[in-house]
């Protein structure tokens, strides 16, 4: 086997979109990947030092929409352009964003879900960011992506995952699988 150096490797990588508003009421978008579950109804998210940060140092609400082949070049966009620098950079992307049900955050409607979060708390915080741990406290899926038993369909979602090592987007595909069953044919 090859060896490499210690990279953040990790896969897959989800790319979540982070819905913040900014000091005076616009919607504001970041792109992340070093995210995930911190607990059944939490979520961990390791945040550098951003506009998005600023605006969860005014206000803890926010919102995850994950990303999708859909959504792919917008949500690029929101990563690699900086709120610190275009005021407004939601509206090149053409993003629908309505305020939060349970948070006072931006829901980005062309996303097949969100998840509506608010930190409960921070870790390690310093000048260059911070790790936030966020409570869940709602999560709105669109009618189309829901499966005949009214759960989230995620095959008919198209995520993406971040590829960190070739520093691309790869589709996530079918089902291949049951968790919690098919290893039971091992006993």
């Amino acid at each position: 086997m090859k060896q490499f150096n210690p990279k953040p490797w990790f896969l897959p990588q989800t790319v979540i979109i982070i819905g913040t508003y900014d000091e005076d009421g616009t919607p504001n978008a970041m792109n992340a990947a070093w995210a995930g579950t911190w607990d059944n109804d939490k979520i961990m998210i390791s945040m550098g030092n951003h506009q998005t940060t600023l605006n969860l140092n005014r206000c803890p609400d926010f919102t995850v929409a994950f990303a999708t082949k859909e959504t792919l070049v917008a949500s690029d966009y929101v990563g690699i352009i900086s709120g610190r620098k275009a005021k407004d950079k939601v509206a090149q992307t053409g993003w629908t964003a309505v305020k939060g049900e349970k948070v006072n955050a931006p829901v980005f409607t062309d996303f097949p879900m969100t998840m509506e979060c608010r930190i409960e708390r921070k870790i390690d915080e310093s000048a260059t960011g911070y790790y936030i741990v966020a409570d869940i406290l709602n999560i709105q899926v669109k009618e189309e992506y829901l499966a005949e038993d009214g759960k989230p369909d995620v095959e008919k979602m198209h995520l993406i995952t971040f590829d960190p090592v070739h520093l691309g987007y790869l589709e996530i595909g079918q089902r291949v699988g049951n968790a919690f069953k098919d290893g039971a044919q091992l006993k």
